[in-house]
């Protein structure tokens, strides 16, 4: 069974307090054919991420209607998700520079928590509790806070805790959301010079940066949800580094199943700059840390030939973080100064979406201090909700 489990070797001895744990945790992708119709069982199942109409019939429907089609995709890109390759590099260069710049609290080990794909959460917690591990902090590699994203990983991180008895092993603290940390835009920022790089200089005026994230459903959108603001609160940080010196837009993509999803789309976009004659386009994943399906196969091959249907003749997408150094720098910078701060979480973390209905949100078991928490809106749809 895959742990992810690993820390920099610095030569220091560990302390009688054992070593800072931290959980990085993310949706995860499929690595074999295999794994890909499990893996759609479990998403369109989970009331968390989406609500499907009759879900508990149409989920597995849906799921299994999907599967030869996302494994064609997969086979197109090598036969799986790298995510988990991806995610292991950044976490042991992570680790590598918390050790030098946090030396108070190391050694620093990283565990890997995906939602439907191993290694999970009940696989990170356990790999942590033969550690030794006893400070922990729950890190969501989504950089805007989303509740069927850094909410539902959270939620099931909670429960993995409590099936497996160790609710009490650690002490949490949560790395809620970044998405204007400065070394993260600085992170981003180089990717998108990289990007503009690539075209010739007779036309790099000419192009249009577009800035694309995964799409949420509507539903989750009108609750109250923080991730529209924050998504565009990273777009505005990055163009303020780059003095604006491009046009710029900002679209959603991934959407599935029969719900309205958030807009515009990138395909719809990619379509109107071709019909507006826009020959330059640069596609910035603003929202991802790493390459997978959406990045190599969606952005790059069917919105790739999408747009050169459309008439565009130099689509180009900035490279993802991957194992690039400055973006390792980013997560060692978040960690030490959320380390630092003996906070629990972000002051917003606590705040519920007003219309919030789910009891788990929002919840830090045995957090290393006290944080405000808004209640839940009572509603019978307080009980569709997984408690364990």
């Amino acid at each position: 069974m895959s742990t992810s489990r690993e820390h920099a070797s610095t030569g220091r001895p560990a302390s009688d307090r054992g070593p800072t744990g931290i959980v990085m945790m993310n949706l995860g992708g499929p690595k074999t054919q295999d794994e890909v119709q499990p893996f759609l069982l479990e998403l369109f199942a989970d009331r968390e991420i989406i609500q499907l109409p009759l879900q508990r019939w149409s989920g597995p429907r849906l799921a299994r209607r999907r599967t030869k089609g996302v494994q064609k995709n997969y086979q197109d890109i090598g036969g799986g998700s790298p995510i988990l390759k991806w995610t292991e590099a950044q976490g042991r260069g992570m680790c590598e520079r918390l050790d030098r710049i946090s030396p108070a609290t190391a050694p620093h080990r990283f565990y890997v928590a995906f939602r439907y794909v191993s290694p999970k959460s009940d696989d990170a917690l356990q790999a942590m509790h033969a550690d030794g591990v006893r400070r922990a902090v729950a890190f969501t590699q989504y950089p805007q806070f989303s509740c069927s994203t850094t909410g539902s990983s959270l939620n099931e991180l909670w429960r993995a805790s409590k099936r497996l008895g160790l609710h009490d092993a650690f002490d949490w603290s949560v790395i809620d959301r970044w998405p204007t940390h400065p070394s993260f835009i600085e992170a981003m920022t180089d990717t998108v010079r990289q990007g503009l790089a690539t075209f010739d200089e007779k036309d790099r005026d000419d192009v249009v940066v577009l800035f694309s994230a995964h799409s949420l459903p509507m539903g989750v959108i009108n609750r109250g949800d923080a991730y529209p603001a924050e998504v565009g609160a990273s777009v505005h940080e990055v163009m303020k580094r780059l003095d604006y010196d491009h046009e710029y837009l900002l679209a959603y993509q991934s959407d599935v199943g029969p719900v309205p999803w958030l807009g515009p789309s990138t395909e719809t976009v990619i379509k109107d700059l071709g019909a507006k004659r826009r020959k330059n386009v640069l596609v910035v994943g603003i929202a991802f840390t790493s390459d997978h399906i959406e990045t190599l196969h969606e952005l790059d091959i069917e919105y790739g030939e999408l747009a050169h249907e459309h008439g565009i003749t130099n689509y180009v997408r900035a490279p993802a973080f991957n194992d690039m150094p400055l973006f390792q720098d980013a997560l060692a910078d978040i960690v030490r100064e959320h380390l630092a701060s003996g906070e629990p979480c972000t002051r917003n973390y606590g705040l519920r979406c007003p219309g919030c209905v789910n009891p788990q949100c929002r919840n830090i078991i045995n957090p290393i201090a006290p944080f405000k928490r808004t209640p839940v809106t009572s509603s019978p749809k307080n009980k569709l909700y997984p408690t364990g």
